[in-house]
């Protein structure tokens, strides 16, 4: 194992993405667990931090520690270093705590608990999803790779200058078309965003209002999709999320 790891990550400059990856999870685990050990009022968990009879969020903390991380992470010049990891273990605490809050930040007050409040747990796993594929050496459009193809074969600028931006206009095509999921991770795996970017748009998507006409056969067709693939996967992550975040209190 530590072999694999050195080899693995340590070698590969990947220490500071591990050490951010692995306390990102374990900051968004650990304040999912006290809010809901506070929610139950659960006497043996400390509760909210409220000096004054002031409320302070944790979106408040997550701030202090990713200026912490960052400006930490950027006075440390070796990557490999203690002192790297821990602020890039910091910063993803910081990050974990302050996306955990990003709909009440969104929505400048307090829906933590109500359905807006699944928007954060939305984008906490958007998060742990990009930073899986960066910390496998995957790298957004293909950049790397593209740099030394170009860079091994003469006039092969302007292939890549080309390639980078077809890859990122199917992957704009896709997020418009209301594809989340396939746009983002297109951005990684460019065959996903072609496959998102040719197909229906979602009949709520900027896309759909603006091309699909109202009783048009694709916005038929769109909604139709919605229904029999769309909605059961939604089910499925609404599940999922609110067996590792909690369930939004009904009105």
């Amino acid at each position: 194992m530590g072999q694999w790891f050195a080899r693995e990550i340590a070698d590969t400059g990947r220490l500071r993405l591990f050490c951010f990856f692995v306390a990102f999870i374990a900051g968004f685990v650990f304040i999912r667990f006290s809010v809901r050990m506070i929610r139950r009022q659960v006497r043996w968990w400390p509760g909210n931090v409220a000096p004054g009879g002031r409320h302070v969020h944790h979106v408040v903390f997550g701030l202090v520690f990713m200026c912490v991380g960052g400006v930490g992470g950027l006075a440390v010049t070796d990557g490999s270093s203690g002192w790297a990891a821990a602020t890039a273990a910091l910063f993803g605490v910081g990050t974990a705590l302050v996306l955990d809050e990003f709909a009440l930040v969104l929505h400048l007050e307090d829906v933590y608990w109500s359905e807006q409040g699944r928007l954060s747990v939305e984008v906490v796993f958007i998060m742990v999803a990009l930073c899986g594929l960066l910390l496998l050496g995957l790298r957004p459009l293909g950049v790397d790779d593209l740099v030394e193809e170009g860079g091994s074969s003469g006039g092969g600028l302007w292939n890549i200058v080309f390639v980078l931006l077809f890859d990122l206009c199917v992957s704009v095509v896709a997020l418009l078309k209301g594809k989340i999921w396939t746009g983002l991770i297109g951005l990684f795996i460019g065959i996903l965003a072609l496959v998102g970017a040719v197909r229906l748009a979602r009949p709520d998507s900027l896309w759909a209002r603006r091309r699909y006409p109202a009783g048009s056969r694709k916005e038929r067709r769109a909604q139709a999709r919605e229904r029999r693939y769309r909605r059961p996967i939604e089910r499925l992550g609404t599940v999922v999320g609110d067996l590792i975040a909690g369930r939004p209190s009904a009105k």
